[in-house]
């Protein structure tokens, strides 16, 4: 078998998340926050565990994130690993701007997308501080992955 490419092409990246990636933001009640609560930003790509290389790679293009075993309780699921990124810099930094630059293709995939920009823009703007700031992204998160 040859050896396999150590990265990954722009256009198969935004291809497989298409089909299975996850823009996600997560608000989690929490005392050591001004409003209260925790705002999270996180993008997640999960794949069997016999295709973990493929999320090596992209975790390698993108340089950022990490690749976790994810352990499946479900019967009849594979096991499976996750690229994650939710490190507030790499999502500000290289993944909001990579998928400006290299738009995705679907509809429903690419307005999440969306919405988690709007949500990010409202962070960089310390809204995520303040109560009617985290109504606002509650809202906007409430439109996401439907």
């Amino acid at each position: 078998m040859g050896r396999t490419k150590p990265i990954v092409s722009a256009d198969y990246i935004v291809g497989i998340t298409d089909g299975e990636g996850c823009f996600y933001v997560s608000i989690v009640k929490s005392k050591a926050y001004k409003s209260g609560y925790k705002v999270q930003l996180h993008f997640h790509l999960k794949l069997q565990a016999k295709d973990k290389g493929i999320l090596d790679r992209i975790c390698k293009t993108l340089n950022c994130g990490n690749v976790y075993f994810q352990k499946e309780q479900r019967k009849n699921h594979t096991q499976c690993y996750r690229y994650t990124v939710s490190a507030w810099r790499d999502i500000e930094s290289t993944l909001i701007p990579f998928f400006k630059k290299h738009k995705l293709q679907t509809t429903s995939k690419g307005r999440s997308f969306k919405i988690f920009c709007q949500i990010a823009d409202l962070v960089s703007q310390g809204k995520h501080l303040t109560p009617k700031g985290i109504e606002k992204i509650r809202t906007f998160k409430q439109s996401m992955n439907q």
